[in-house]
């Protein structure tokens, strides 16, 4: 394995979760998605919990969805195995995993005429 794959990345991975799950089916939910990262060797810096929101189309017949906001280190080569496992996530709608630079204390949006 080359030292690249061995590197520890920093990952900022945005989940929706199933807005129609109880509140402990929901951290059940979470806690897999934690348990998965921490399971291949990294770990979580900052969870942001966004709420209940209502989506701009529906994926698989939901409208709406819980998102997470998660900022954590884990290896590049664990990333295709993650994916894997949350494909096999029926309670998770939609996720995407990219690379960050910094971990955001603090959520901030710009307003479209700020942008």
């Amino acid at each position: 394995m080359s030292q690249e794959e061995n590197k520890q990345n920093l990952y900022e991975g945005m989940y929706v979760i199933s807005s129609t799950l109880s509140e402990e089916a929901r951290k059940k939910a979470l806690d897999r998605i934690e348990k998965g990262i921490t399971d291949h060797g990294g770990e979580i810096l900052k969870i942001h919990e966004q709420g209940r929101r209502r989506m701009a189309y529906a994926i698989d017949g939901h409208r709406e969805g819980h998102y997470f906001l998660l900022y954590f280190n884990v290896e590049a080569s664990a990333i295709n195995e993650m994916w894997r496992e949350y494909h096999l996530n029926e309670d998770l709608i939609r996720f995407i995993t990219l690379r960050t630079d910094k971990v955001r204390e603090k959520l901030e949006f710009k307003s479209l005429a700020e942008q």
